[in-house]
């Protein structure tokens, strides 16, 4: 089922949504846009969990 993140949905004053076909998908989009616009090299798992639960059906 396909699943949608916004930045703004874990506080980030940031324009930033995608949608993706599963959660893996969307996983790797997430951490693409984290590199690019937000210089996280990596998402530590508190981070990551917050992305998580904010997963939204789509």
């Amino acid at each position: 089922m396909a699943k949608k993140f916004a930045c703004k949905n874990i506080g980030l004053a940031c324009a930033f949504e995608t949608t993706a076909e599963n959660e893996e998908a969307l996983l790797a989009q997430v951490r693409e846009h984290a590199k690019t616009a937000h210089n996280m090299e990596q998402v530590d798992e508190v981070t990551m969990s917050k992305i998580k639960a904010s997963f939204q059906e789509a």
